[in-house]
């Protein structure tokens, strides 16, 4: 279910700031007795064969300072390699095998000391995947419109193989006076990868990625002029596309490339279409502005809203059978600052048992009231982000985003978004060592 992709999402990593950012987060996890090796234990086996991979190139990366490579080997003729490194154990990292010159990556988050890496011979056939659904976001950003993507890849080949041709085997196009922003793949694990765009003209690009059987996503932003607070995006199909979903906010109009409105989540306005063929350029009117700051820095639903929110179905034509649970995969242009934490907290909690719902328990904010002095104008909003948060991840996550939007929108002084901030970075840093 596209929902279900969705709620998978994880923050790309879209700028050094980020990564500097992230070392705040980083440092914390290095406990007392880091300096001593810990013992990596893997396996690599060919997932095309099922044997083990052997004689694989197998490097150790390290997520502090940018993915850097700190050790390198090669699995044994039974698929086996062992690391020794401090970060082990301590803080999250990753695992590269480099086979036929792709490369397959595994996180190893903390506390774990094994891992398993499968490698997939080959393909070049582009009818090795398939894409389900693709969603588009619109975001008005002043005199410029943000505009952000995600396609949903499936690999169901059999045998399995992994699709993947250096010349570059994603391509997309952008409508004309875009300027490209970022460009970012994910595979099965969940982890999204920063890719280089390969540029081909009229405004084409292409990446080079290695599509593992089962799903994955590639995503990417640009942005266009959005003069009087309107535009006609034309919006090009590379792909057969099972269905599209547009994402705007409800103060904006959206209309044309025969797009239904089915219904809202989250506050925002979604619209459907089933089966864009390939070639296709959607003429989609866009105008408005971006929601006021009130709306931006909302609390919780009210139990009207909520009920507003379930009752809403989808106009004849729409088929859309579920809209995205918490939009996150809509929210990753609009976000840096906190781009890496997410995915810090991705590989940390990526082992520990959960329940698969809305809301995860976690201990009360309120204990982290020692953070650094804030000032005292801002302790009443601190009060009741803790209150709004529910004490769940997800809920904070949710005040994040929020208050980012407040900052790039400039409904907030800067003290205040980094007294905020300073506290937002004490409560994770907390949650993620209990």
């Amino acid at each position: 279910m596209v929902a279900a992709r969705l709620r998978r999402f994880r923050f790309l990593r879209t700028t050094a700031s980020a990564v500097a950012f992230a070392s705040l987060f980083i440092v914390p996890f290095i406990l007392p007795g880091a300096a001593n090796a810990g013992t990596l234990k893997g396996f690599a086996k060919n997932g095309t064969s099922g044997k083990p991979a052997a004689g694989v190139e197998i490097i150790l990366i390290q997520l502090q300072g940018g993915m850097q490579p700190v050790a390198n080997t090669k699995t044994d003729a039974q698929g086996h390699f062992t690391f020794d490194n401090p970060g082990i154990g301590t803080a999250p990292m990753l695992v590269r095998a480099v086979y036929n010159g792709i490369n397959f990556h595994e996180p190893v988050p903390p506390n774990k000391t094994d891992v398993e890496v499968d490698v997939f011979e080959p393909s070049k056939d582009p009818k090795t995947i398939t894409v389900p659904s693709r969603v588009v976001f619109f975001q008005p950003n002043g005199a410029t419109l943000i505009v952000g993507e995600e396609y949903s890849i499936q690999n169901s080949s059999a045998p399995p193989q992994a699709y993947f041709r250096a010349d570059g085997n994603f391509e997309f196009a952008l409508p004309p006076q875009a300027k490209l922003q970022q460009v970012a793949a994910a595979g099965p694990a969940g982890m999204p990868v920063v890719q280089a765009p390969i540029e081909k003209k009229d405004n084409h690009y292409a990446i080079a990625y290695a599509f593992r059987p089962g799903s994955s996503t590639v995503r990417f932003s640009y942005e266009i002029p959005y003069p009087n607070n309107s535009a006609t995006v034309n919006v090009p199909t590379s792909y057969l596309t099972g269905r599209l979903l547009v994402v705007a906010p409800p103060t904006m109009q959206v209309s044309g490339g025969e797009l239904q409105l089915g219904g809202q989540d989250q506050g925002m306005n979604i619209y459907g279409r089933e089966n864009v063929a390939v070639g296709t350029v959607l003429a989609i009117n866009v105008s408005g502005t971006a929601p006021p700051p009130q709306d931006a820095n909302s609390g919780a639903e009210t139990p009207k809203e909520a009920a507003d929110a379930r009752s809403s179905e989808p106009q004849a034509g729409a088929n859309i059978q579920q809209v995205p649970g918490r939009l996150d995969v809509l929210k990753w242009p609009l976000v840096g600052g906190f781009v890496m934490v997410f995915a810090l907290l991705a590989f940390l909690i990526a082992r520990k048992p959960m329940a698969v719902t809305t809301v995860a328990s976690l201990p009360n904010a309120a204990a982290y009231d020692s953070a650094a002095p804030v000032p005292a104008k801002v302790k009443s909003a601190l009060a009741n982000v803790d209150a709004e948060v529910g004490n769940s991840l997800d809920g904070l996550k949710e005040r994040l985003f929020r208050l980012e939007l407040r900052h790039q929108a400039g409904t907030i002084s800067e003290e205040d978004y980094a007294a905020e901030r300073a506290r937002a970075e004490k409560v994770l840093r907390d949650l993620v060592r209990g």
